[in-house]
């Protein structure tokens, strides 16, 4: 066996599903680090809407529609992980997984290392005048968020994906090929639930601020309805993306590819 055939680019079939592979873990390395980066801003979901702001109450806690911004894209990391799951199996999901873990984690020491770099003087006097009066500040904060959120992200993240990896081929086994939907969205509903509440956890009951246990499981309740609410919103999408990869693969290399995945 040469080189090519080793490497999986021997045969036009294989090339399309090596490059099918690549384009789908570097969408979901990359949605994966803007979610991090960007959920620093929080946002309300009603002003964003237009509407009047909706007050809830739970558990003696109570608050608006407000949460972080990365919520708009880890719903495609969800798609994503259930098309990789559906055509590469446990092993391609625990890939993209732990390499997503590792460039978040040097995107935040890269960060780090730039916060420390000392500012230039025109620089924060140009900004000063454009209205930041402390541009080194605000750079700071958005980019170095602090190491209790990061930590809690990572964990939860991980835990998430290889919790969703597991559930989906569980769903597949009792399932057969039918209702895609139910295994993707069915993996999603148990992986969040842990997610939710342990990016919450590390982050805000082990960290500095230390919510109280109403805060904490109110809170992680709103956000984990909102979560499951992506995921129904997303099925479309998915069953979209599915039928590009078959148009792009092949009805039958896309049949392989996912009875290759399921065992």
């Amino acid at each position: 066996m040469n080189r090519e055939q080793r490497f999986g680019f021997g045969h036009p079939a294989d090339q399309r599903s090596v490059r099918l592979f690549l384009a789908l873990a570097g969408f979901f390395i990359t949605d994966a680090l803007l979610a991090e980066f960007v959920g620093v801003k929080i946002f309300s979901l009603e002003r964003t809407l237009g509407i009047g702001d909706v007050h809830w109450n739970l558990l003696g806690a109570s608050g608006t529609l407000s949460f972080t911004a990365g919520v708009i894209y880890w719903p495609l990391v969800f798609v994503l992980t259930d098309l990789i799951n559906e055509y590469y199996g446990l092993r391609g999901v625990r890939l993209v997984s732990w390499l997503a873990v590792a460039f978040i984690s040097w995107a935040f020491v890269c960060a780090y290392v730039a916060i420390g770099l000392a500012p230039a003087g025109f620089w924060v006097d140009s900004n000063a005048a454009l209205g930041v009066p402390d541009i080194q500040r605000a750079y700071a904060l958005i980019f170095g968020q602090g190491m209790w959120t990061i930590a809690g992200s990572l964990v939860a993240f991980l835990v998430g994906q290889l919790i969703d990896v597991t559930v989906f081929h569980r769903i597949r086994r009792l399932t057969g090929e039918r209702w895609m939907w139910l295994r993707a969205t069915g993996s999603t509903a148990v992986s969040q639930l842990f997610d939710s509440f342990i990016v919450l956890y590390i982050a805000f009951v082990l960290g500095p601020q230390h919510w109280p246990v109403s805060q904490f499981l109110a809170v992680g309740t709103v956000n984990y309805g909102y979560k499951m609410l992506a995921a129904v919103l997303m099925i479309p999408v998915l069953y979209l993306v599915h039928a590009g990869v078959r148009r792009y693969l092949g009805p039958a290399d896309t049949e392989r590819l996912r009875q290759e995945a399921a065992r």
